[in-house]
Order: structure tokens, then C-alpha cells, then sequence
């Protein structure tokens, strides 16, 4: 989760950098952490092995 964290930063500061509208500061980062969640999760990268 840290890693679509940082990946949502760093999307915020591109769209800063290219001056883009205020929508977009609130769709990209929320797009990046609400589907590389979901894609992680249905690949099972945040399941805790038995064991562990």
C-alpha cells in the first residue's frame, strides 16, 4: 500500500507541474490508490501466507 501511495504523490506533483485542473487532482490519486488496491487484492498480494 505504500507503493500506491507514493505512486498517488507522485502523481500529484506531475499534474501540479503541468498546471492541470483541480478535477483531476482528486481523480488520478484516488484512481491509482482505489485500483491498485483492487488489483493487488485480487491477486492475492495482500493476504497474509499461514505461517507468516
Amino acid at each position: 500500500m505504500l507503493v500506491l501511495l507514493a505512486l498517488a504523490i507522485g502523481a500529484i506533483a506531475l499534474l501540479a507541474a503541468m498546471k492541470a485542473g483541480a478535477v483531476w487532482f482528486t481523480i488520478v490519486p484516488l484512481g491509482i490508490l482505489f485500483g491498485g488496491a483492487s488489483f493487488g487484492r485480487s491477486f492475492g498480494w495482500f493476504d497474509k501466507k499461514a505461517g507468516n
